[in-house]
């Protein structure tokens, strides 16, 4: 098995050129510790494999790829392609936004105006030994701004925190994250739409499915599949050649497997609630704005780049300056006060409290992950971005996403 390669194909193309480090304020000789921690990692069993991806000022400075990209052994290449599951997040809360720009709507407007099985809301009161619970009438409407922030108070089925969500959420058949069954956006959310609320809109922070609520919101608003829009609106002016819900059969073969350990080996993790190999099979009818999107680090870096650049990249703005600001700043007040970071519109953005404390960039750094093991961020003011991707379920101890944040902070060096 390999252990560490450059590339063992064509690379994909890539608005981002490279450049050697220094020639981008950076260290090559510090961001070598990339290298050391990848291979203590493979080592360590950590992680089976990663792609781990740096740019500075728009352009790539360190990009590599290390391990396995399946239990075979088969080895990892800078063109392998992983599933970012909630990475999609923010592509989706893009498209709200580009929409919003054309004034098609208000973002504090009821979600119930575009789809009415969300009018009268309800918030869970107790569930019943039989299945069955009562509620209470939402003290407010849910808002498109409330499923933008995970304020809304929708869960999140299989993966929720709440035991008693879980079982709900079950019971109604609501389809987590992805599926190979041939069910549509829009059946999945106007089921969900009659579904008890963890709590009031607005009153807290719960990580649910309001993006794949607003995956279909998306459709009704722009009157197009969710598929088509992005790949139209989003995809082709950034470039983003890789990115799909579901991969083309030409690609098929660049997916890397998703691995567990099992007695101290890597194995393909099995079918259980989804079937991880949904990017390439099934009914392929169901476009998770939460969870849905397969991609490469290449191809999320210019999609982050362009929030660096304040909207625009290669000559197409996607967004205005006065939106990116806009979609920083604090969107849901002290929910997460105290924490070191707030919650915008896209993204989780650190804050004072959190640049103080070491490892996680300047203040206005913008950052999420996905649920099979991937992670990034971006610094506007050191116009730095992060990006590593792994494909790992239910595998503890591993410390590459923190690593890779202090090493590449570490190598600044103008």
């Amino acid at each position: 098995m390999f252990l560490f390669q450059i590339s063992g194909y064509a690379q994909q193309e890539s608005l981002l050129p490279k450049m050697r480090p220094e020639a981008a304020g950076m260290s090559s000789s510090r961001l070598a510790y990339l290298d050391t921690m990848a291979l203590e990692a493979l080592a360590q069993k950590q992680v089976p494999g990663m792609v781990a991806l740096v740019a500075r000022n728009g352009k790539i400075v360190y990009h590599k790829a290390f391990g396995a990209a399946n239990a075979a052994g088969e080895p990892l290449d800078l063109n392998s392609i992983f599933r970012i599951a909630s990475q999609t997040k923010a592509i989706t809360s893009t498209a709200v936004m580009m929409l919003w720009e054309r004034g098609k709507f208000q973002l504090d407007d009821p979600i119930s105006k575009y789809i009415p099985e969300f009018k009268d809301a309800q918030v869970l009161d107790s569930l019943l030994p039989d299945g069955s619970y009562t509620t209470k009438p939402a003290a407010r409407p849910i808002t498109i701004r409330h499923l933008l922030t995970h304020t809304s108070g929708i869960g999140y089925g299989a993966i929720d925190g709440d035991p008693r969500f879980k079982k709900i959420y079950k019971k109604a058949g609501i389809t987590d994250l992805f599926t190979t069954e041939k069910i549509t956006i829009e059946e999945s959310v106007k089921k969900l739409a009659k579904l008890p609320l963890h709590h009031n809109p607005g009153e807290n922070f719960t990580y649910s499915e309001g993006l794949d609520v607003l995956g279909y919101f998306i459709e009704i608003i722009s009157g197009k599949p969710l598929d088509e829009f992005f790949r139209t609106e989003i995809f082709e002016p950034l470039k983003m050649n890789n990115t799909f819900f579901y991969l083309p059969k030409e690609k098929r073969d660049l997916l890397v497997s998703v691995q567990t350990k099992k007695e101290g080996d890597w194995i393909d993790f099995p079918t259980t609630f989804y079937d991880p190999d949904y990017p390439k099979k099934g009914k392929m009818t169901f476009f998770s704005g939460g969870a849905g999107l397969s991609s490469t680090p290449v191809d999320y870096a210019q999609f982050l780049q362009t929030y660096l650049n304040k909207g625009i990249l290669n000559g197409n703005r996607i967004l205005s300056r006065t939106t990116v600001d806009f979609i920083l700043k604090n969107q849901i007040g002290d929910i997460w006060k105290g924490n070191g970071s707030h919650h915008g519109l896209a993204f989780s953005v650190v804050d004072d409290l959190g640049a103080a404390k070491g490892g996680n960039g300047s203040a206005g750094t913008f950052e999420w992950g996905g649920y099979f093991n991937t992670q990034y961020f971006a610094d506007p003011e050191e116009q730095l971005i992060g990006i590593i991707m792994k494909q790992t379920q239910q595998v503890g101890g591993d410390e590459t996403s923190w690593k890779l944040r202090n090493i590449v902070f570490a190598a600044i060096a103008d």
